[in-house]
């Protein structure tokens, strides 16, 4: 398959916020961000899921409502709703939108995040969990009913419903950087998702969760990757850029009191992934060709945070490296979510496809400058 570029759907203008959480849904503005995602080529967008925010399933058809191309990938988090009625509303969407609908299965990094909602499984149980979920929502969506489960964790008998999904295969998504979520997403998923850290540690990332596919007799997923790039015409505005983002956010989370941390009580976020970004900004600021992380640092590993900086070619080609280890899917979205947005669709998107498109003539010469660096700041 091509590769495929994702956004994330901001639902208000918060982008001089930098730290400081959640603030709000303003649908007019979320109604332009998913125009504006649509006319800047984007293939997909998630539709994050936390507990202060609104709905994702509900903002998915929102998404859908308002575009014409862009598909949502929804995240949901297992536990607070039965699978067979999470089945029958996807495979709705997936019929109200003609086959533009994915899932992403988020099992849940934070123990004092799921417990706002009432969830008190352990990290383990709720990857078995999520592993009994996606079994029987694909069992929903593409088997004759009636259909019976007995699990650990769910159970019930002769389920039958006629709402079935217009695509074939409705894509799943997990995330995560633990064995387990390696284990659930090797096995189950049709997307893995990472978040962005150098070349040879995405590349051991997505070997582990390979040999896992290899290993069940199952197609490989497709390896998604996020990052947040800072761009401009050129390599010295990029940095500028780059730094006067990094004062802002120590800013922000200064005159916040670390509010956008405190969904973690106070806490450095403890899940792998987040380990791992923090021991990754440990490591230096700039890694492989643009790979910068002291907003990573600075935000504690707290999502995808780590940044490509660079002008829109250099960025562009830093992609292009992620995609020759394996990964097809490229997540991008900026700090000024909105302009970034615009600005990658114009000037980084059409560069990598172009890329990708003469390499495939071509058998793999390159156009853009295979050597090109970012300039080295202190």
């Amino acid at each position: 398959m091509p590769v495929e570029f994702i956004s994330a759907t901001h639902i208000a203008d918060d982008h001089r916020k930098v730290g400081t959480g959640f603030s709000g849904f303003d649908p007019g503005y979320t109604r332009r961000f998913v125009h504006a995602l649509d006319d800047g080529g984007f293939d997909w967008t998630l539709v994050a899921y936390g507990s202060p925010s609104p709905d994702s399933l509900q903002l998915g058809q929102f998404v859908t409502s308002n575009s014409e191309r862009v598909k949502p990938m929804i995240a949901h988090r297992p536990g607070f709703q039965f699978p067979t009625q999470v089945a029958k509303a996807f495979a709705g969407l997936d019929r109200i939108s003609n086959g533009r609908v994915g899932i992403h299965i988020i099992s849940g990094g934070s123990d004092a995040e799921q417990r706002r909602e009432g969830d008190y499984l352990t990290k383990e149980e709720r990857y078995e969990r999520s592993d009994e979920f996606i079994q029987i929502l694909r069992k929903v969506w593409y088997e004759d009913g009636p259909i019976s489960f007995a699990g650990k964790h769910y159970r019930f008998e002769d389920f039958q419903t006629d709402i079935k999904p217009v695509q074939e295969r409705i894509q799943v998504s997990v995330g995560g950087s633990s064995p387990q979520a390696y284990d659930v997403g090797g096995r189950l998923g049709d997307v893995f998702g990472l978040w962005g850290e150098p070349l040879a540690e995405t590349k051991g990332q997505i070997a582990a969760v390979n040999a896992i596919a290899d290993a069940a007799g199952r197609p490989r997923p497709r390896i998604w990757v996020s990052f947040r790039p800072i761009v401009a015409p050129t390599d010295e505005l990029a940095w500028e850029k780059a730094h006067a983002i990094l004062a802002q956010t120590r800013h922000a989370l200064a005159q916040s009191g670390n509010k956008a941390l405190a969904r973690w009580n106070g806490n450095e976020p403890q899940n792998v992934g987040s380990v791992r970004l923090r021991a990754v900004a440990e490591k230096a600021d700039l890694h492989d060709r643009a790979l910068w992380t002291p907003l990573a640092k600075e935000l504690k590993g707290a999502g995808s945070t780590t940044a490509l900086v660079g002008s829109y070619e250099t960025v562009a080609q830093a992609l292009v490296d992620y995609t020759e280890i394996g990964c097809d899917l490229l997540s991008i979205r900026g700090w000024d979510v909105y302009n970034d947005m615009v600005d990658y669709g114009r000037y980084v998107l059409p560069l990598v496809r172009q890329e990708l498109a003469h390499r495939e003539v071509t058998g793999n010469a390159p156009v853009l400058n295979p050597d090109s660096r970012p300039l080295a700041t202190t």
